[in-house]
């Protein structure tokens, strides 16, 4: 009998402590930019999620 994986949950941890690869201290990034990357992925989502 097959097993059928409905979610998958996945956690991380960001130390806070540990110094930041200098690509991303190099180029700042605006909130205004984060959040509509996040709203964009959203939408994508729902609309996969939608298609099915």
């Amino acid at each position: 009998m097959p097993i059928e994986i409905k979610e998958l949950h996945i956690k991380a941890t960001v130390n806070s402590g540990q110094e930041q690869p200098a690509a991303t201290t190099n180029a700042p990034v605006s909130q205004e930019k984060i959040i509509a990357a996040c709203v964009e992925q959203v939408l994508q989502i729902l609309k996969d999620k939608k298609e099915r």
